[in-house]
């Protein structure tokens, strides 16, 4: 009876690790899905912002000269830059 209990036992914490791992995989897709969803949500903000204040100055409420000023305090890299013809 005892080779039986040992077995059984055995065959349990098998099936523990494996559970275990399906568990962290679950866990680690969801961590995924919840940073390609903040992303999505953050990229769309940013574009939704830039089309306001685009249609802001060709509205002429906001003055293209301080969104000119804006962009040169804050792009850095040159492809962006050549976007503005900065």
């Amino acid at each position: 009876m005892a080779p039986k209990i040992i077995e059984r036992s055995g065959t349990l914490e098998e099936r523990l690790k494996q559970l275990k791992a399906k568990q962290q995989r679950v866990e680690a897709r969801k961590r995924t899905l919840e940073s390609r969803r903040t992303r999505r949500d953050d990229t769309r903000r940013k574009i939704l912002v830039g089309a306001i204040v685009l249609a802001k100055v060709e509205q002429g409420v906001i003055e293209e000269s301080m969104l000119r000023g804006w962009l040169e305090g804050a792009l850095t890299r040159s492809d962006d830059r050549e976007l503005f013809g900065l």
